[in-house]
């Protein structure tokens, strides 16, 4: 998820909701802010992935963890 903005000169900056990164300042087509946004690894993301995947793995192999 990203946030752009627009510059007084017409040209576009986008930042990632998620590690609040400048990914692209001064770009002048949205086709490019696009381009780079797709290019994005963030890493706040990647390891919040990481870590429910991890969750999920862990709640699946013990069998009696949901047992009240």
């Amino acid at each position: 998820m990203y946030s752009r903005t627009q510059n007084e000169n017409g040209t576009y900056n986008t930042r990632c909701l998620h590690c609040f990164m400048t990914i692209a300042f001064e770009v002048e087509t949205s086709k490019e802010l696009d381009e780079r946004e797709a290019r994005h690894v963030c890493p706040e993301r990647a390891l919040a992935e990481l870590l429910a995947l991890e969750i999920a793995a862990e709640s699946h192999s013990s069998p009696g963890a949901n047992a009240s």
